[in-house]
């Protein structure tokens, strides 16, 4: 299931700064830009240089971003004028970056997409993204939208990639997409097929950029078996990928996730993993399944490691910070509406830290 992480209120308070933001150098090659926004820049078309290799690890040396608008940065210099102690927790959790959530709540993806990359590169950090609008999105749960249709996500994809163009980033692929495919109640069969179709377009367009790596979501270890995902990745496109995430938005331990990412590896040919560690330092909620217990702001949950390319396991490229750590799971448990940030729960996961 789904676990509320909706990052598009970020994007959307950075856009206005985003605007003013152009490019350092000339594209040797232009196409016309993506969307509809009459102010959108000439993007670079595709050049001849050679793909990434397969294998290769695009977080080894990464410096992340620390967003001057983020609500944890914010608060964290706001609460060191009154609270210094809750300040300096809250700076645990904005200086250590997170991805940007995009989906239809960014305007202009690829206009976006094309000044949030030229802004994060000025700054000599990783552009480091989720791709977040796939129709019927979380099947209608706290996190429910996406795109209307198949032909406006695969415009909305494209676009989403011209945008980053040949430049190094890495995105995580629709958080829960396929974990959810045989939800019961969400998909017929023709929309399980149009999804499975759709998450395959979406790998094919991404990787035909020579530096864009691509994660495809395959859950956590408490949601589908390992055999069942292996063929759910098979079937939207794995083999093109860099290769998928486990934990995102959830809880699960980093060991539990790492044997699940294991397993599904060689299931998959050796394909490469992350992890989201956000706020697994004290694993999971000790419930059944994947209740919305065990995933829904449920209380006495910790941040976990920081984000890094040294997990000491050469198939687990990175433990990254892809849900930002604060940010609300939906309206359960006492939280406010997903991806809002939720200030008390944010300090609770710095204090719990083992770190």
């Amino acid at each position: 299931m789904q676990r509320g992480s909706v990052g598009g209120f970020v994007a959307l308070a950075v856009s206005v700064s985003l605007m003013s933001c152009g490019s350092t150098q000339k594209p040797a090659a232009e196409a016309a830009a993506p969307g509809d926004d009459p102010n959108a820049p000439k993007l670079p078309a595709k050049s001849t240089e050679p793909h990434h290799k397969a294998g290769d690890n695009p977080f080894v040396g990464a410096k992340w971003w620390v967003d001057p608008y983020g609500q944890a940065h914010v608060r964290a210099i706001k609460l060191k004028k009154t609270d210094p102690e809750a300040g300096a927790l809250m700076e645990k959790i904005a200086e250590r970056g997170g991805a940007d959530w995009v989906g239809q709540w960014t305007p202009f993806v690829g206009n976006w997409m094309f000044k949030r990359v030229n802004l994060l590169q000025k700054n000599g950090d990783l552009p480091f993204f989720v791709a977040y609008n796939i129709p019927n999105r979380d099947c209608g749960q706290y996190s429910a939208g996406g795109a209307n249709k198949a032909e406006d996500y695969k415009k909305w994809i494209s676009d989403f990639a011209r945008g980053i163009g040949d430049r190094k980033a890495a995105v995580i692929l629709e958080p829960d997409a396929l974990p959810l495919l045989k939800k019961e109640g969400c998909l017929s069969d023709a929309a399980q097929k149009e999804r499975i179709e759709l998450i395959k377009f979406a790998v094919h367009t991404l990787e035909s950029w020579a530096n864009t790596w691509v994660y495809m979501d395959a859950g956590h270890p408490g949601w589908v078996p390992v055999d069942e995902m292996a063929a759910r990745l098979k079937a939207a496109g794995i083999d093109e990928a860099d290769g998928f995430s486990l934990n995102v938005s959830n809880y699960k331990a980093t060991d539990e996730c790492m044997a699940y990412g294991k397993k599904l590896s060689a299931a998959l040919g050796g394909k490469h993993f992350v992890i989201d560690t956000s706020r697994n330092g004290n694993g999971g909620p000790k419930v059944d399944g994947d209740s919305e217990a065990s995933w829904c702001n449920p209380d006495g949950r910790a941040l976990g490691s920081p984000p890094t390319s040294d997990t000491k396991e050469p198939l687990c490229d990175a433990f990254l910070w892809i849900k930002k750590p604060g940010e609300s799971d939906g309206t359960c448990n006492g939280g406010p509406k997903a991806g809002d940030f939720w200030e008390e729960r944010a300090l609770d996961l710095a204090k719990r830290a083992k770190w």
